[in-house]
């Protein structure tokens, strides 16, 4: 064992951010294996199947070590051919190799041109929640002040840009209230849109010893899901009934008088008006669920459910089954006002957690990767579009260059075919990217870069928690921000970062708000328990327990009445017809399953998006594999399974899989404030292979 040396770090997969150590041998600079030590304050010693054995693609044969250039954008740009035709290899028909150096050199060259043809806004970048802070900082600060462009966004655009949204308008800040363990001090829980135990099981972990123990647990989601066998209340609702739901839910509380007056009297603002709003609208009074047929029982549950919110110390946990749809930040918004009328926000075991999905998605908006939000949360000097509007401008032809790190544009995002689409205008892709991933394969430039096990950096989980990895082995390939230096420096900038730890004190500068005391110092000290943003002298690990982070201090109660739309109108006119798909996660695999598919171990789990269907329907599927389809685009075949877990005339497909092309379904509806893309119900034709 004297060649094994065993190194703490942080995962690099969802947002839960566990503590993980790992065996490394220093003869071969392999990982042996990874492991929680049992005082881990997020893992608890526990880790999920990713976390513990989805390591293997730090290894894997196709990762992308040396940087390829596609021929076909050198036949169009011959002056930076002959820049760099010295340095270039054949590597098969479509690629060159080269060394980073020709790669960045070819990269700065064709951003002049644009820049120069099309001017400064021509060039956009998306990305960077799966790089650390510090990379993340880099990349907004080289796009919007040496290349002077404000088009920044990154992946929360496909999730949690609604809590963010939601939140800011109510109480001020965007992010999980309370750590994870206040779950051991609540009374009362409820999930509403998160199937925690597939895409947050080391949360999941809490959120069961919890319900088995004191049977205090309500779960909503639109099919049964493994947390509803522990819940004391069972709730499946139909698909986009979520604002529909939590309307109730604030109706009940008023009704009933059960809102708590001096919270409301000292803290907060409007609740007057949202209270006349509530009274009178019909969608809210629990009674209409008795107009939906399948659905009456709710009627009476949402009011059970409703008391116990209001009377004992409870949190609501929510997932992406909130905000990917039409009225995601809405819905977030009808979130808070229950908190915010009971007084469950601000105090230990009571608040709000929205489950955010990438291991450093929060900390990639809190570094400003946002079109609209500086570092800090701060007014960026100019607004830059989000991803959505830039699509439609490559289509446009204004903008021209896209810098991408670690986002898989081409799979992840909705409406695939309007996507490449728009990508054929483009004249620059450049990605930076651990493989040739759907995205990499159609840029003109890819760069491989370090993993997160490689690397050192911070990244700040779902509940706000700041954890500085260090690298598990060694690697000779760049960090992100690293390349990104290099850039700036071909660009004309003067970037002369030593090491991370320099971008990251300037980090702690910029987004004083947040990050004042958290030095690299503080972080090594403190590698098992992390510090939870805003941290000056100490950190908080209970947001809002004064005022909120509101320009006066109060939480703002702003109602927004449920539109009548989707299956809920199809049932209630008698038209229900055809199915309607919700997507979602599954275990075994991670979001793109770029890291995870690379370990045998976890692929053969779930090597392909398998379509769950109702036993029921069964008659309507007569082959082991159909096409779905709607007016945007369809997938490939997919294998169908049927279970007594999905509703009747309802769908349910993962996504992991570049190959099956499920974002191909979805169109341009999305969130009518934050354009976040309604990925959670669409009405699919299904065709038989």
């Amino acid at each position: 064992m004297d060649n094994i040396q065993t190194i703490d770090s942080v995962c690099t997969y969802c947002g839960v951010g566990c503590d993980i150590a790992a065996n490394v041998n220093t003869d071969t600079n392999k990982i042996e294996k990874i492991f929680a030590h049992a005082d881990g304050v997020v893992s608890q010693g526990k880790l999920c199947i990713k976390g513990k054995y989805g390591y293997d693609f730090v290894d894997s044969p196709d990762r992308l070590r040396i940087p390829r250039i596609k021929k076909s954008f050198l036949e169009k740009n011959p002056t930076i051919k002959n820049v760099i035709s010295s340095k270039l290899v054949d590597f098969n028909d479509e690629w060159y190799e080269c060394d980073l150096e020709s790669a960045t050199t070819a990269t700065t060259l064709k951003l002049k041109e644009i820049q120069e043809n099309y001017g400064r806004k021509a060039v956009c970048s998306i990305g960077g929640a799966r790089t650390s802070c510090e990379s993340s900082y880099l990349f907004q600060k080289f796009t919007r002040h040496t290349l002077n462009s404000p088009h920044v966004d990154n992946c929360a655009r496909v999730c949690h840009s609604p809590s963010l949204s939601g939140m800011r308008r109510t109480i001020g800040e965007g992010a999980a209230t309370n750590p994870y363990n206040d779950i051991y001090n609540t009374e009362f829980m409820i999930v509403i849109g998160s199937n925690t135990t597939e895409a947050h099981p080391i949360i999941a972990n809490r959120i069961l010893d919890v319900a088995r123990k004191d049977d205090n647990l309500a779960v909503f989601d639109v099919r049964e899901i493994k947390l509803h066998r522990t819940a004391k209340y069972k709730a499946i609702i139909p698909h986009e009934a979520n604002l529909l739901v939590l309307n109730m839910l604030a109706y009940v509380i008023i009704d009933e008088e059960l809102y708590s007056e001096d919270f409301i009297e000292n803290r907060t603002n409007g609740f007057e008006e949202f209270k006349e709003s509530i009274m009178s609208d019909p969608f809210a009074n629990p009674e209409y669920f008795n107009e939906i047929e399948g659905y009456e029982y709710l009627c009476k549950m949402i009011r059970k459910v409703a008391r116990e919110y209001a009377l004992k110390k409870s949190m609501i946990f929510w997932g992406l089954g909130i905000t990917e749809h039409l009225d995601g930040s809405y819905a977030v918004m009808a979130i808070t006002h229950l908190a915010l009328m009971t007084g469950n926000v601000g105090k230990q075991g009571a608040g709000l957690m929205p489950l955010r999905g990438q291991n450093n998605v929060q900390g990639t908006c809190d570094m400003g990767m946002l079109p609209y939000y500086a570092p800090d949360y701060q007014e960026p000097k100019e607004v830059g579009l989000m991803t959505p509007q830039l699509v439609d401008e490559m289509l446009q032809g204004r903008v021209k260059a896209i810098l991408n790190i670690g986002e898989d544009l081409t799979h992840i995002h909705p409406n695939l075919n309007k996507i490449d689409r728009a990508l054929e205008k483009v004249e620059l892709i450049m990605v930076q990217e651990l493989f040739m991933t759907d995205v990499a394969q159609r840029a003109d430039i890819v760069i491989g870069v370090k993993s997160a096990y490689e690397k050192t950096g911070v990244y700040v989980n779902a509940m706000r928690r700041l954890h500085l990895s260090q690298p598990l082995v060694k690697s000779d390939l760049p960090d992100d921000w690293e390349v990104l230096q290099m850039l700036d420096n071909k660009m004309g900038g003067t970037y002369n970062y030593k090491n991370s730890n320099e971008i990251w004190d300037e980090v702690r500068e910029v987004a004083y708000r947040r990050f004042s005391g958290a030095s690299y110092l503080r972080l090594e000290r403190h590698r098992k328990r992390g510090l939870q943003w805003p941290v000056h002298t100490e950190d908080t690990p209970i947001l809002h327990q004064l005022d909120f982070r509101t320009e006066d201090g109060l939480g703002q109660f702003l109602y927004k009445q449920y539109k009548l739309r989707g299956m809920i109108q199809e049932i209630t006119t008698n038209t229900l017809t055809g199915y309607h798909l919700t997507t979602g996660r599954t275990l075994s695999q991670y979001n793109n399953a770029s890291q995870s598919s690379r370990t045998h171990s976890l692929n053969k789990r779930y090597s392909e998006d398998i379509l769950l269907v109702n036993e029921n329907d069964a008659a309507d599927f007569t082959a082991q594999r159909v096409i779905l389809k709607t007016e945007f685009g369809q997938t490939t075949p997919l294998t169908i399974k049927l279970t007594k877990k999905i509703q009747p005339k309802t769908l349910f497909v993962t996504f992991h899989h570049a190959k099956s092309k499920i974002n191909a379904l979805f169109g341009d509806k999305c969130d009518e404030l934050i354009m976040t893309a309604a990925f959670k119900s669409i009405k699919v034709e299904v065709i038989n292979c």
